[in-house]
Parts: structure tokens; C-alpha cells; sequence
């Protein structure tokens, strides 16, 4: 058996007590590299310190937020044109830190682009080496400044590799011209949580449809477009609900919009949820529509496939990777009319998808044992490649 190497992960995105939703796909990407190797969480984050100091550094006590990896916070204070150089010191002294505390990292492993210049830095500093995750959705969009532009394209040449977590996302981002080692690595599910369970009867055949997702006002998920859909199919069937989870601005407007649309008493908003409940609340429904805009993966598809539920999903950059025509189905996004067709057709046939083979799928490829072998072996070509 190998011996298991040190990995530091450096990130933008973490899940914190101010902000518990922000970036955990990135701890889940932790916790797959455990599998095989040894992780500590470096987490650069917000620049908050209150009064005094110009950068402070903590390890993370609350279990619920670091799920067993060690995880420290560096935290720098604006200031002004010099802010970026004291996050670096941050980033520095957080690292000195970690080694003082007994984790001499093989591999600086960052996450998220705004990270990558100071992970190559750091990895400058003390001869290790880069490898760097994305997720970000800004180059899909198109919303890069430019100057994040050229932090990023540094960093990306830098980098032993880059791992976007879709195809789509790489060709974002080589869209820009950048030029890179890339190798996709996808996005990770807890199949402990995320998995089949004790389906309710359904009452009176009503059918649940299930949608998870922020509700914001550019609609970057497609919310209106499934509301209009339902209101097609509703024309023709009542054997169905939709319970809506999620939490945003435009939540006034969607009610507002299924009452103008006369499915008002059939959709429910239920607000924002847990990770567990999440899990329970996919197991009770008969498939899961996500009808987005613009997706960079699309986390929610593979936990709900993880729990036996065919999937409806959108042409949409991700999910184009992840549903086949064995899983769910996929149509163009922003046309309601190919959407209602859809759901439609899964009213009447979701039970033909197998729940074992959506699960054996999900194990196969989304998986903590699946993705962290994937990642062990990229850190151990690194330091092969590195040794030459």
C-alpha cells in the first residue's frame, strides 16, 4: 500500500459559521482526497478581523463545519492598494502555522481561481507543487474582469494541472484563451446521506416533483421556465405537485408567477434547507427537474441520482455530463415547451428508471472512493513529474 501523501487544500470557498452554504463542494472534494491521503484545509477568508492586527489566523473548533479535516482560517484586513499583499502574508503565515502544528504538505492542492496566484506563490516559496481546482461559473459567464482574468490565466499556466469539474467549464475557460494542463475531475456525492430509502405512498397518484436551488433574481436556474411548463402540463393532468427548496430574492415573484399562471395551490415553497433534509426530501419524491440557465456541474443531479431518482435537467454545460439517457433526460434550456413535454413523459414512466442502476452510476463516478482515487492518482503524477 502507498504511503499517504500530505495535501494541503488552499481556497477561496469554504463553509463557514457566517456562511455555512459557501463552497461545499470544496469539502466534499476534501473529503474524497482523504480517502487515500492526508488533508488540511487552508481557508483564505473573508477580511473581517474587527479592531487591531492586520491579519489573524485560527483553526476552525466547530466540528459540524470541518467534518473531521483540520481546517484553518487566514483572515487579512482591506487595506486599500495593499490588501492583496496582506493576504498573501496571510496565506504565509497561515501556512507557517500548519507546519509548525506537524503538516509539512507534498502538494498545494487550491481551489477556485482567486486563490491560484497565491497557492503558486506559496508553492514558489517552499518548492512544492500546484495543482488547482475549478468550479467558478464567472467564466461560462463571462464575467471575468480584466484583471481576475490575468490572475487566473497565471495561474493556470503555473499549475502542474488545472481540474475543472466539467468538460463544459474547461472549454469556459480555454474560450479565454488560456492554456493550461487541464484533466476534468467532477464534483463528489455523499453517498452515506445521499441514498435510497423508504418511499412514501403516493397520495391519491399525485406524482412529487422536487427542484433544489437558489431563487435569484437573473433566474440563473431556470425557475420561470419550469413554472411555465407546469402550467402546459397542467392543462392536461393534475397528477402532480412541485415542492420548491430554496432560499432568494425572487421568491415573491415566483409565487406571484404560479398564481398568474393558475398552479398556485400546486407548487409549494418550502424555503431553505439542510444537506439532510435534503437527502430525505429526495428520497420521498418521484424525479428531480433543474432547469438552469447556466450550469457549471450541477451537484444536485448526482445526489439525487445517489438516491434512486430519475432527473430532468437542461442542456446547460454540466449536467450535459452527467445525465444519459439511462438516468434522466435533458432538454434545451429556457423552452418551456420541450420541458412540459418532459415532465410529462416522466409522469408516466419515472418508475422505469432502476433505482439500483442510478445508484451503481452515482458509485461508479461520483463517489469519495471514485473521485479521491482519481485525485490520489494526480498528485502522485505530480510529484513523479516533479522528480524528473
Amino acid at each position: 500500500m502507498a504511503e499517504r501523501l500530505k495535501i494541503l487544500f488552499l481556497t477561496a470557498w469554504y463553509p463557514s459559521q457566517q456562511a455555512p452554504l459557501a463552497g461545499p463542494f470544496v469539502r466534499e472534494h476534501a473529503k474524497a482526497a482523504r480517502v487515500h491521503d492526508d488533508v488540511v484545509v487552508l481557508h483564505s477568508a473573508a477580511r473581517d478581523l474587527g479592531a487591531g492586527g492586520f491579519w489573524k489566523i485560527e483553526q476552525e473548533t466547530d466540528e459540524a463545519l470541518t467534518e473531521g479535516i483540520p481546517t484553518y482560517r487566514a483572515r487579512a484586513r482591506r487595506l486599500g492598494p495593499f490588501s492583496y499583499v496582506a493576504r498573501l502574508w496571510g496565506i504565509e503565515m497561515a501556512y507557517r502555522r500548519i507546519v509548525a502544528d506537524g503538516f509539512r504538505p507534498d502538494i498545494i492542492h487550491a481551489n477556485v481561481y482567486p486563490v491560484g496566484l497565491p497557492a503558486v506563490l506559496l508553492g514558489r516559496l517552499h518548492r512544492i507543487p500546484i495543482v488547482l481546482s475549478e468550479h467558478s461559473s464567472e467564466f461560462q459567464r463571462r464575467a471575468l474582469s480584466p484583471m481576475r482574468l490575468a490572475g487566473a490565466r497565471l495561474a493556470f499556466q503555473q499549475a502542474q494541472w488545472v481540474l475543472p469539474v466539467s468538460r463544459s467549464l474547461q472549454q469556459a475557460i480555454e474560450a479565454y484563451g488560456i492554456r493550461a494542463r487541464f484533466l476534468v475531475v467532477p464534483n463528489v456525492v455523499d453517498t452515506r446521506l445521499f441514498r435510497p430509502g423508504i418511499t412514501p405512498e403516493e397520495q391519491a397518484g399525485t406524482r412529487v416533483l422536487l427542484f433544489i436551488g437558489s431563487l435569484d433574481k437573473d433566474h440563473k436556474k431556470g425557475v420561470p421556465f419550469l413554472l411555465q411548463a407546469l402550467a402546459q402540463v397542467g392543462r392536461q393532468r393534475s397528477d402532480w405537485r412541485l415542492e420548491v427548496f430554496g432560499a432568494g430574492p425572487a421568491l415573491a415573484e415566483y409565487r406571484q408567477l404560479s398564481a398568474e399562471l393558475g398552479i398556485g395551490e400546486k407548487v409549494g415553497f418550502r424555503g431553505p434547507v439542510s444537506r439532510r433534509e435534503v437527502a430525505v426530501q429526495m428520497q420521498r419524491c418521484s424525479f428531480f427537474v433543474l432547469p438552469s440557465l447556466h450550469e457549471t456541474f450541477g451537484v444536485v443531479l448526482i445526489e439525487a441520482l445517489a438516491t434512486g431518482k430519475p432527473v430532468l435537467a437542461t442542456l446547460s454545460g454540466g449536467p450535459d455530463e452527467i445525465v444519459t439517457p439511462e438516468v434522466g433526460l435533458l432538454v434545451p434550456p429556457g423552452d418551456a415547451g420541450a420541458l412540459a413535454v418532459a415532465i410529462d413523459y416522466l409522469l408516466d414512466h419515472y418508475k422505469e428508471y432502476l433505482s439500483s442502476r442510478l445508484v451503481s452510476y452515482v458509485q461508479q463516478r461520483f463517489s469519495y472512493e471514485a473521485v479521491g482515487r482519481q485525485l490520489d492518482c494526480v498528485y502522485r503524477s505530480m510529484l513523479i513529474r516533479g522528480a524528473r
